[in-house]
């Protein structure tokens, strides 16, 4: 029996460790977001070299995930996720103590390469904590929560970090968990044996450059550099048909289960990003609010911490089908409310809705996405759910934010009417693409394919 208990407490170890680490990956993205104007004055910055420091952390992150997760097959789950904690912690310190730009910017690269390295095999280890079908569901449920958890914790550490400390205090979180992460990692993480495949170089150059030229290319607003990433990605593809060792087998994508969780988690995360991001202009830009009420007025999305858990229970009393439909659907309503911005007590229900639905969404899309995953492609696996989470954001803030301001553009007074125009419209216009995302599940998860 004490046997048992040990065992069962070091699970729960090990899985706490891998939780904070996800969460911190997360949350590190956004920390930045409400002291730039700090960074601008001491470094004296321009608007492109502040738009490349934040979207710096998100291009490597993204960019570098799927060559992360088949590392963390062939080189060991375990390893690699140590390495990654480590050099997330150097980065984070050397961008707290940067003495000039250049510095700050090669940090925010770096940080992004330990997160690459890291996400994946985090994933990777938990599968491996959770060989049991029960147990794995319950732990990948909770695990589905916490990016979103992060990326609120992120928005609502950096008004915090604005208004009362220096912006280099927003590096300190993401090293001190990185330290943490690996000094208790070491002992508490089990061993993964490795594959004995060779890494398929081509591909991981091919993945890395197009989906980074691609994301900056969004970013930035350059079209030639999104084709250049759209082509560059097509490539990877064919590539990863004809060779024999690839870095994505593309069985993992062409599932159909497999790849309608995908579009959830795609779906779900350029929603939660770019809702956040519009919302905060909005109570800024129009309303007036000061950047520590702004990240104050996120607080109803921290109902997200207590899904994990919930939905573990709904998935198994209802099965994956049934819940990821819900929470489309539930999200679908929350995007509706929260468009609709003159109505301050229909924002407040959208903020309360939609964490719900997101937990749902996320919860029941990870499940679903890591089922039956071979044990030599669960890095590989995490990556691709990780790289969707990540694509997500980019994709919805670009597409979005030109929505809006289509929209503003065509009020003739301006001001702070189209800006609420066009924030809103471009929130209400999510609902469909959530209504098109549930009917796709209730097409690809069919009852009798249910488990």
């Amino acid at each position: 029996m004490s046997l048992f208990l040990t065992v069962r407490s070091s699970k729960r170890g090990a899985f706490a460790v891998l939780g904070s680490a996800q969460v911190t990956l997360v949350t590190a993205i956004t920390l930045l977001t409400v002291p730039l104007p700090a960074i601008q004055r001491e470094f004296g910055l321009g608007q492109g070299d502040l738009a490349l420091l934040t979207s710096a952390y998100g291009l490597t992150f993204g960019g570098l995930l799927l060559l992360g997760g088949r590392l963390a097959d062939q080189w060991g789950a375990r390893q690699v996720f140590l390495a990654g904690m480590a050099l997330l912690a150097l980065a984070s310190a050397a961008g707290g103590l940067a003495p000039d730009h250049a510095v700050l910017l090669a940090a925010r690269f770096a940080q992004g390469v330990g997160a690459a390295m890291a996400a994946p095999a985090a994933v990777s280890l938990v599968t491996r904590l959770r060989p049991d079908g029960r147990e794995r569901e319950r732990a990948l449920a909770v695990w589905g929560t916490l990016s979103v958890t992060g990326a609120v914790a992120g928005s609502l550490l950096s008004g915090l970090v604005a208004a009362v400390a220096s912006w280099r205090w927003s590096f300190l979180l993401p090293a001190a968990v990185g330290v943490a992460a690996v000094a208790t990692g070491a002992f508490l993480l089990p061993p993964v044996p490795r594959t004995a495949n060779r890494l398929d170089v081509p591909g991981a150059l091919l993945a890395t450059a197009g989906l980074v030229a691609f994301a900056y290319g969004l970013l930035e607003g350059a079209t030639a550099v999104t084709a250049a990433g759209l082509l560059l990605t097509a490539g990877f593809v064919v590539l990863q048909a004809r060779t024999p060792r690839p870095l994505l087998p593309l069985r993992l994508v062409a599932h159909r289960r497999r790849g309608a969780a995908l579009l959830v988690v795609f779906v779900t995360a350029a929603a939660s990003a770019t809702s956040t991001f519009l919302l905060s202009l909005h109570m800024q830009q129009v309303r007036g609010l000061s950047p520590i009420s702004t990240s104050l007025a996120f607080l109803p999305l921290l109902l997200i911490v207590a899904m994990g858990p919930v939905s573990g229970h709904l998935l198994r009393r209802f099965g994956v089908r049934r819940v990821l439909v819900t929470g489309l659907l539930l999200a679908a309503v929350s995007m509706l409310l929260l468009g609709r911005l003159g109505a301050g007590g229909l924002v407040l229900a959208g903020l309360l809705i939609f964490p719900v639905a997101s937990g749902l969404a996320f919860s029941g899309a990870t499940v679903a996405a890591l089922d039956g995953v071979p044990a030599e492609d669960a890095g590989a696996a995490g990556g691709l759910v990780n790289t969707a989470m990540e694509a997500g954001p980019t994709v919805g803030l670009a597409v979005l934010v030109a929505l809006a301001a289509a929209r503003a553009d065509r009020i003739p007074a301006g001001g702070a009417r189209a800006m609420t125009e066009g924030y809103g419209f471009a929130l209400t216009a999510m609902a469909p693409v959530f209504l098109l995302a549930a009917a796709t599940v209730a097409v690809a998860f069919t009852p009798t394919r249910e488990r």
